[in-house]
C-alpha cells in the first residue's frame, strides 16, 4: 500500500523481502516524522546483497518519478570508512545509501552533488541503517532542508567494475545483466549502440548456451507465436531476449553473465 500526498515522495528499494518487519519499521520511522508523505515501494525483492540487480531496478525506475523525489536504497548498506553513507543529487532527484559502488552503476555521468552523511542516528544499534539513518535523512530532504546540514561534500564515488559491451568491427559482444520475474533476459546492449554499429544492416543474435539465433527485432511480444523466441528493446532501452508467454531464462539456459553475440552482415 502507498501513502500518497502532493508534498513529498520517498521511495524504498531493498533486499528485505516481504515477510519480515523491515519495510514496516522504516515506513513507520518516516511517517512518525513526516505524516503527510507519499511512500512508494519500488521493490523489496532484490536478491540479498546483489548490487547489480539493485542498480538495474533503480536505474530503470527513477526517471519516471518527479523532480525532488527521494530514493532510499538499502542493499549492503552498512557504513564503513570505505563505504560511507551518502546522499546523491542527480537529475534533480536524491538518492540515499552506502557508497558501495551501487551509485556508479545507476548513473552514466557525474552527479550534481555528493554528500557524505554525518548525523547522529536514532538508535545505538548499527544493523538497520535504513530506519536509523536513511529515514531521518530522507525526511530532512523532503522537508526542503539543505544537504549541508547533514554532512559534507565529497568529490567522487566508489566505482564498481562492470562489463561493458565489446565492439569489434561488425560484432557486439554483450552479456546478460538482468532477468525479470517473467524470466525475460536483458542484455547490456542499448538500442542506441545497436543502431550505431548496425547501421540498418541484417544481423544475427547468437545465444551461446541455447544454440538459437534471432535475426530481427520485434516491436511487441505478440509479434511471434506463443513460446517462440524473440528479441525486443525494453522500455529502458536495453536489448531483451524473451519467449512469448513463456520463460526464456530457464528454457534457454540463460543466466546472468552469459555472453550474447550480435553479428552484422553486409546487405546482399
Amino acid at each position: 500500500m502507498h501513502f500518497c500526498s502532493l508534498m513529498a515522495i520517498i521511495t524504498l528499494t531493498s533486499d528485505w523481502g516481504s515477510g519480515d518487519h523491515y519495510a514496516g519499521a522504516v515506513k513507520g520511522a518516516i511517517l512518525s516524522q513526516l505524516p503527510d508523505v507519499c511512500l512508494v515501494d519500488i521493490t523489496h525483492q532484490i536478491p540479498p546483497f546483489d548490487l547489480f540487480h539493485a542498480s538495474f531496478v533503480v536505474r530503470n525506475s527513477y526517471r519516471s518519478f518527479p523532480p525532488g523525489t527521494v530514493h532510499i536504497i538499502d542493499v549492503c548498506a552498512d557504513a564503513s570508512i570505505e563505504t560511507p553513507h551518502t546522499v546523491i543529487l542527480a537529475d534533480g532527484q536524491y538518492f540515499i545509501g552506502a557508497d558501495n559502488g551501487v551509485f556508479s552503476l545507476i548513473f552514466d555521468k557525474a552527479p550534481e552533488r555528493i554528500v557524505e552523511i554525518d548525523i547522529i542516528q536514532d538508535s545505538p544499534y548499527f544493523t538497520f541503517s535504513a530506519r536509523d539513518v536513511f529515514a531521518k535523512v530522507a525526511v530532512h530532504i523532503a522537508k526542503g532542508n539543505d544537504l549541508k546540514e547533514i554532512g559534507r561534500d565529497k568529490s567522487g564515488l566508489n566505482k564498481m567494475n562492470h562489463f561493458s559491451p565489446v565492439v569489434e568491427k561488425d560484432t557486439i559482444k554483450g552479456k546478460v545483466i538482468y532477468i525479470d520475474s517473467y524470466e525475460n533476459v536483458f542484455i547490456n546492449v542499448t538500442e542506441s549502440l545497436f543502431r550505431e554499429v548496425g547501421k540498418g544492416r541484417p544481423f544475427t543474435i547468437s545465444l551461446r548456451t541455447a544454440g538459437d539465433h534471432i535475426r530481427k527485432v520485434s516491436t511487441a511480444y505478440s509479434d511471434v507465436g506463443e513460446a517462440e523466441l524473440l528479441a525486443i528493446f525494453s522500455s529502458g532501452g536495453y536489448l531483451e531476449i524473451a519467449l512469448n508467454r513463456s520463460n526464456a531464462s530457464s528454457l534457454l539456459g540463460l543466466k546472468p553473465d552469459e555472453m550474447v553475440r550480435i553479428e552484422f552482415h553486409d546487405k546482399s
